[in-house]
């Protein structure tokens, strides 16, 4: 009997839920509203009604090896327990392994979702033929994920992949981790929209002007970048120069063959790429990596790091969720 997983993307607005099958095939999908307003035993109670009739669809065909639960937040991975997440107000200490266990009566592996989405891209997506990555996900804020010999590295106490707190400006703006100069603060939407605002307050001509009441986002900040206007294209030059200062760093340090960028923000990339190369090339090493684009290198070098965006999208994290209990099963083989 063929075996699969469940994959479950927790999110603090929508709440995805996958069946994949061992080789990597999507074989069922459904997704709803999480309402986090009506607390969390009825976020979780629709969590496990959803997964269940996911689950009977598959019985007597197919193998339920586990189930994977990706969500944002601080997460101890020994007992499964969410410390705390920024999009799921008063879940403090809360037992989501334990809980999802008890009602459906199957092993659960709660990880971080920025862990998830770099396991995604490693099996299946823009890393799937390097064992070691690293990603990047610039969303609301910047989170991340390290992948080393096809498994999450965690650190020595869960920590690892903050990426989004490595500092690319010492005396920059502040951040709500209590420091300043993270790079959080200069390549997520929420940077992009802060640093149109401040263009605005000093009164420097830009057509992003027309959009100041009507409400700015990064993605109306990209498109002005797109046509031609100056302050967008400098806002988005220094997304990409903030970010690859933060890889060339990490180039330096960890040399890994890739490097993936996912997040909302990474749809922005034609307008941020440029300078993200050109400070990568200029930050690393020289024997440590030569900068590349889609794996060419630029000086004609045949072995180079690879920097390119992220090919699952939101599905990254449900695949990802998805081949943490395969990867557990005797089942499991890679592909």
């Amino acid at each position: 009997m063929r075996s699969y997983a469940i994959g479950i993307d927790l999110g603090g607005t929508n709440l995805r839920i996958a069946a994949v099958g061992e080789d990597g095939k999507l074989l069922s999908k459904t997704g709803l509203k999480t309402q986090v307003w009506l607390g969390r035993e009825h976020v979780i109670g629709e969590l496990c009604r959803a997964t269940e009739e996911l689950r009977l669809r598959y019985a007597g065909s197919a193998e339920l090896c586990g189930i994977g639960v990706g969500v944002a937040g601080l997460i101890d991975i020994e007992s499964g327990y969410l410390v705390e997440s920024p999009n799921l107000p008063g879940w403090i200490d809360y037992d989501v392994k334990g809980d999802i266990e008890r009602r459906l009566g199957t092993p659960v592996i709660l990880e971080n979702d920025a862990n998830v989405a770099a396991l995604g891209e490693q099996w299946l997506g823009a890393g799937r033929n390097y064992e070691s990555l690293c990603m990047y996900t610039l969303g609301t804020g910047v989170g991340g994920g390290l992948v080393l010999n096809g498994k999450i590295w965690r650190g020595w106490n869960g920590m690892a992949g903050e990426i989004g707190h490595c500092n690319v400006e010492p005396n920059g703006h502040p951040c709500k981790c209590g420091s300043w100069g993270c790079l959080e603060q200069y390549a997520s939407a929420t940077a992009v929209v802060r640093m149109a605002r401040e263009a605005l307050a000093r009164g420097e001509e830009t057509a992003l002007r027309k959009f100041a009441e009507q409400g700015l986002s990064a993605r109306v900040v990209f498109l002005s970048a797109m046509r031609g206007d100056t302050v967008a294209k400098r806002i988005f030059e220094r997304v990409g120069r903030s970010l690859g200062l933060a890889i060339g760093n990490m180039v330096n340090a960890v040399n890994l063959p890739i490097y993936v960028i996912g997040g909302g923000v990474s749809g922005a990339w034609d307008a941020f790429s440029p300078a993200l190369f050109d400070e990568v090339r200029k930050r690393s090493f020289i024997y440590a990596a030569t900068t590349a684009k889609d794996g060419q290198g630029i000086d004609g070098r045949k072995r180079s790091t690879v920097i390119k965006p992220a090919l699952l999208g939101g599905n990254g994290g449900l695949y990802g969720a998805a081949r943490l209990p395969l990867m557990l099963s005797a089942a499991f083989k890679p592909t």
